[in-house]
């Protein structure tokens, strides 16, 4: 019954971030292609239809790469999706209160870095695109991140290491790893806001931001 509610959630959740990237779609294409006009071919295609093949392109990807993760997390001894014996503190208030903490301490820094480094910082979408674009990272950045990278390298570490009894030295690695790829996915898009091809060609500050802030946040 543990597996299968663990599944049930995960699986909720999966259907959240595919209707949240077909609303997407729908509703913010003409920002999602800024600075990148869609072909042709994909313009002339129904919206809703470009919607359904991104759900089922979030589906099918996520889908995949959080079982895999689920599965390493059993295997390591984790809770997995969630950890069963705990409470509404656990489960609700001790989450969202450090989301809440987290998530000022981002915009904090954001203006910090804006004003040190004397460029405009980090573009924001606009609501409701904002909305749908922070829901959207919620879950799937969790299943893609903290899922998948942090539990395959969780596993091969340990795979190593058991012999010392140090899945704890794993755990801490692949999720300074997990963090640092998570920072790293978000270059393209920073080169895009900068104006910039290259990663190389980034300002120095972007890149402290990136890895250093964005990275050490989601860490947490």
């Amino acid at each position: 019954m543990s597996i299968k509610k663990q599944l049930a959630l995960f699986f909720v959740l999966l259907i959240i971030y595919a209707l949240l990237a077909f609303a997407t779609v729908l509703w913010q294409l003409d920002q999602l292609a800024t600075g990148q006009p869609l072909s042709p071919e994909l313009a002339a295609m129904p919206r809703w239809l470009l919607g359904l093949a991104n759900a089922a392109l979030v589906f099918v990807i996520y889908g995949v790469c959080g079982l895999i993760g689920f599965w390493f997390a059993r295997k390591l001894g984790l809770p997995g999706i969630f950890r069963e014996n705990g409470t509404m503190r656990d489960w609700v208030w001790l989450p969202l209160a450090i989301g809440v903490v987290v998530g000022i301490a981002m915009v904090i820094g954001d203006r910090a870095m804006a004003i040190i480094g004397n460029w405009r910082g980090f573009a924001h979408p606009p609501f409701p695109f904002s909305i749908l674009a922070s829901a959207s990272a919620g879950i799937g950045e969790e299943i893609m991140f903290r899922m998948f990278v942090l539990g395959l390298w969780a596993f091969l570490l340990d795979l190593i290491l058991r012999r010392w009894h140090a899945t704890g030295v794993a755990l801490w690695i692949a999720n300074i790893i997990a963090a640092l790829a998570f920072a790293a996915g978000h270059l393209p898009a920073a080169m895009m806001l900068v104006g910039v091809t290259t990663p190389d060609a980034l300002p120095p500050v972007v890149l402290i931001e990136l890895f250093w802030f964005i990275g050490s946040c989601r860490d947490s």
